[in-house]
């Protein structure tokens, strides 16, 4: 597949575009986006994807299309499990829900910026040496495995303010104790520290965040690498995955917690990929000491029109199956869905908002049948 550099440019130049529309049409004026509106800029970033896919199958062929939306599917499920992560951070950091826009936008730039450094890395690694692919199968492999068994013993999440990276900015730099609307950096304007620079918490939980997607980009361009080895795809299909991001947030932010069955899904797609790569390494080995440096024909080549099914299987059962046993259990207990939300004021007050966004009041002060 020859990409030619100004089609490279073109295609970045306009996912810049997009990013910088994303700022100033959503995120410059800090607010609570409703579902209609995160609803709807999530099927247009969507099918902005389609399009593209289209676009290389006119431009190129049927399988490197089929290659991009297996790939574009993939790093969709897997930035849901990003998702989990941000909103564990939003609630490690109490950030108000308004300001959460501008902490994942900043975040994910930050995600597309690692990433592509980990893509052009990758690249360069396999053309210099193929058998990389050996190394990507077992990581994805251990991490797939590992995933599972934290689900199944129901392993906690790190929690982000133990973060090394964030308790040093905490010990040498001063963090303010409240928020300053969506403010990275503060001067202290009265008290002792009058006059001094600080930084905010939200400086600090992007900080969290950063971090947090170095160590996503570790799972993620290996597993996108199990399905097509062209650094135009492996791209793309990264950055469409990661476009919508904000706006999928908002939409299934409640719903996070009601997937249970979704880490396992995502779980049984990594360790699908790791095997697949693992076959491909070994359908080109070229290592002395596996059937003497031969090629091993004898195990099957998964095609990418059987990835992109096994992977879109996987999701759709994991999805019904969560969705089946919450309505299961909200059946059994006799659980009332409150429309109300948590929310935090800017002095990391726990609060309650209506569906209008509207305070409710403060969660230690409300009866429960206003809680969410």
């Amino acid at each position: 597949m020859h990409v030619p550099l100004w089609v490279w440019a073109i295609t970045i130049a306009v996912i810049l575009g997009f990013f910088v529309f994303d700022f100033y049409s959503h995120v410059r004026s800090p607010h609570e986006p409703s579902i209609k509106e995160s609803g709807g800029w999530t099927l247009f970033y969507m099918a902005v994807a389609v399009v593209f896919g289209g676009v290389v199958w006119v431009l190129w062929d049927s399988e490197h299309a089929a290659q991009f939306y297996t790939g574009w599917v993939t790093e969709q499920a897997l930035s849901v499990d990003n998702l989990f992560v941000f909103s564990l951070v939003m609630g490690s950091f109490k950030i108000p829900r308004r300001y959460q826009q501008k902490v994942l936008l900043i975040g994910i730039v930050l995600a597309l910026v690692f990433r592509l450094v980990f893509i052009l890395m990758g690249a360069a690694i396999i053309a210099a040496w193929s058998d990389v692919f050996y190394l990507f199968a077992i990581f994805l492999i251990y991490t797939a495995v590992k995933l599972l068994i934290d689900e199944i013993n129901g392993t906690p999440e790190t929690d982000p303010n133990d973060m090394l990276v964030v308790k040093w900015l905490r010990k040498v730099v001063h963090v303010t104790p409240r928020y300053h609307g969506d403010k990275l950096t503060h001067r202290e304007e009265s008290g002792e520290k009058k006059g001094k620079f600080a930084l905010t918490p939200l400086f600090v939980a992007l900080a969290a965040i950063g971090l947090i997607d170095v160590m996503f980009a570790f799972d993620s361009i290996p597993a996108i690498y199990g399905i097509t080895s062209e650094p135009f795809l492996v791209f793309t299909t990264n950055a469409f995955a990661l476009m919508g991001l904000r706006q999928m947030f908002f939409l299934i932010d409640g719903l996070l917690d009601r997937l249970v069955y979704l880490p396992y899904g995502l779980g049984i797609i990594l360790l699908f990929i790791g095997v697949k790569l693992l076959f491909h390494a070994l359908h080109e080995n070229n290592l002395p000491f596996i059937n003497g440096g031969e090629n091993v024909s004898a195990v099957p080549e998964i095609t990418t029109l059987v990835s992109l099914l096994v992977i879109v299987g996987v999701l759709l059962v994991t999805v019904l199956l969560s969705v089946w046993k919450d309505k299961r259990d909200q059946a059994q207990g006799g659980v009332v869905v409150s429309h109300n939300h948590y929310d935090w004021d800017d002095f990391g007050n726990k609060i309650v908002r209506n569906k209008e966004g509207e305070l409710v009041g403060k969660a230690d002060e409300l009866p429960k049948s206003e809680l969410p």
